[in-house]
Formats: structure tokens, C-alpha cells, sequence
């Protein structure tokens, strides 16, 4: 198979509910030599431009609408040509950074994506934002969950958009669900597998946001 995953690390700020915090966002990059997409856009479009190395993007694929996951993404996708996709539920979220730039295209809950011979899945995963999605891949046995699950936990769900119960449903049935070797490459941290978050489940319920 020919599809690989790059990545980067950009470094920025978060802003929501008039507090701002300094942040590093992992960028994702699946593709082949030909074409790819792009898991969010942060901080710094040459960072991920460098990482596209002059591949033809077919999407800006927004695990949420966060500003330090869409910052940079219509400065992006005038860079690529690419469409930048966003589940609708996240709209509100969206403007709050770009009240005058709609997203180019939506996701959808089941969704297929496919790019370099490998099936990208959407998965509607709401809790730290309502149009938050994951993107599982199970040729490469990888889900990316921007902000849903880190190494460790749920996201954040303590601020504006945000539902812990509804996430901890989300982690529940969507993504702890997935085969406990899958990978999971998350928005921010270090990668994780399924089967390493599976046993904490209760553990974070008790923790609460």
C-alpha cells in the first residue's frame, strides 16, 4: 500500500471564551506521492505546505473548528486549491475566527473519503465541539481524533460548544468500538492505541472535565 502519514508541529495560540493559551497542534498529512489530505490547519501555512512537498491536496479536512485547528486553513486551501470541509454542526464555532469565509464543502457522519487507495471514514464524534469528527482509516489501522481522545483522556469540554457526557458517549461508541491496535493520532500530544485508553474509561467518567 502506498499511503503514508507525515506530520509536523506547529507552535500558536488558542482563544475561546476571552482567555488565550499558547499551544503546539499536530498537523497530519495521508497521502502517497501524488496526493493527500490534510488533518486541520493551526498556525503557519508553510509548515504544511512543506510537509505537502508539492502533492496535490484533495481536501483541508477540519477535525473541528477551534481557532488553532482552523486558523490558517483558507490562507491554505488558497495555497493548495483544496476545498476545506467542516461538519456543519461546527459553523458557529468556525465563525468566530472566519466570520467572513464560509468552509467550502461539509462532512457527514459515515462519510467516505478516498484518497491514494485508502478509505478515510468520518466519524461525527461530538462532545469537545458539536461537528467535531474523527477520521478513521482501517486499511492503515489509524484514527485521527483532533481533540476528542489524547493520550490520557477526553478533550477539553470546560468551555463554550463543549458537553462532557456527550463526548465520553462519543469516545464510547464510536472510536473505544475500533479494533484496540488502531492507532489513534491525536490534535495535540503524543499518539496513543485503542486498546492503551479502553481500561481508563471509567477512570475519566470519574474524573469529570
Amino acid at each position: 500500500m502506498s499511503a503514508r502519514i507525515d506530520h509536523a508541529v506547529t507552535s500558536g495560540t488558542f482563544s475561546l471564551d476571552g482567555q488565550t493559551f499558547d499551544v503546539d497542534n499536530n498537523v497530519w498529512v495521508l497521502g502517497d506521492d501524488a496526493e493527500c489530505v490534510v488533518f486541520d490547519a493551526p498556525h503557519d501555512v508553510k509548515a504544511i505546505t512543506d510537509v505537502i512537498a508539492g502533492r496535490r491536496v484533495l481536501a483541508i479536512l477540519a477535525t473541528h473548528a477551534h481557532d488553532d485547528h482552523v486558523r490558517v486553513a483558507p490562507d491554505l486551501s488558497e495555497a493548495t486549491g483544496a476545498p476545506v470541509l467542516l461538519h456543519p454542526a461546527d459553523l458557529p464555532v468556525w465563525r468566530l475566527t472566519h466570520p467572513h469565509r464560509e468552509p467550502d464543502g461539509e462532512l457527514s457522519d459515515g462519510q467516505v473519503i478516498e484518497v491514494a487507495g485508502t478509505r478515510l471514514e468520518v466519524l461525527h464524534t461530538p462532545g469537545h465541539s458539536p461537528g467535531a469528527c474523527c477520521f478513521y482509516a482501517p486499511e492503515l489501522g489509524v484514527v485521527f481524533t483532533g481533540d476528542t481522545l489524547f493520550q490520557g483522556g477526553p478533550g477539553a469540554t470546560g468551555r463554550s460548544f463543549s458537553d462532557f457526557g456527550v463526548i465520553i458517549d462519543s469516545i464510547r461508541d464510536r472510536l473505544l468500538t475500533l479494533p484496540p491496535e488502531t492507532v489513534v493520532h491525536t490534535g495535540h500530544g503524543d499518539s496513543t492505541t485503542i486498546g492503551a485508553e479502553l481500561p481508563h474509561l471509567d477512570e475519566w467518567i470519574r474524573r469529570g472535565h
